[in-house]
């Protein structure tokens, strides 16, 4: 006889069974809402790296393009990469790219919207990691010492767990 799971359910991880076993969460009593979600990242590179990007000089063509394209393409294939995520019919993703001297690198914010069930946190990590993931792809030749940063949820909204934003203090120490 399996025992019975006594904690509060604020206190469990969600895709874990009262056995211990994974699993995923089921979603089909949940309200139909708009929900959102952001998340960033950066890449710190060499500064003549950082000029190549800028100047549109690098031999694989435009670095930030492609990226963006990657990082979109990410976000609507998010449940084929994480097991248990939910897979997602975007209503819109925005992936803004900023080249910044002083860090030096590139900053990537990446918005996703949804309307359904289950939030778009992990399409907004996944998109913000593959645009990063992307940039690095293409600008390795010329810089194999490039890091990969910093990717945090900055906030989501909508659904039943209510609103998080690193702004207000409820969210990741950055």
């Amino acid at each position: 006889m399996a025992s019975r799971d006594t904690t509060p359910a604020g206190d469990r991880l969600s895709h874990v069974a009262a056995d211990g076993s994974a699993r995923m969460v089921d979603v089909g009593d949940k309200p139909v809402t708009v929900r959102r979600a952001t998340a960033s990242g950066e890449i710190l590179m060499a500064p003549a790296t950082l000029a190549l990007i800028r100047d549109d000089r690098l031999a694989k063509g435009d670095v930030l393009a492609v990226a963006r394209v990657a990082g979109v393409m990410a976000a609507k294939r998010t449940a084929d990469l994480i097991p248990l995520c939910h897979p997602l019919v975007l209503d819109d993703v925005q992936i803004d790219v900023e080249l910044v001297e002083s860090l030096p690198g590139v900053r990537v914010r990446t918005s996703v919207r949804t309307t359904g069930r289950t939030g778009a946190e992990m399409e907004a990590l996944t998109a913000t990691a593959v645009t990063l993931l992307t940039i690095y792809d293409m600008a390795k030749a010329v810089d194999r010492r490039m890091v990969i940063g910093n990717i945090v949820l900055e906030a989501k909204s909508g659904g039943q767990s209510g609103d998080l934003s690193s702004l207000d203090g409820t969210g990741p120490a950055r």
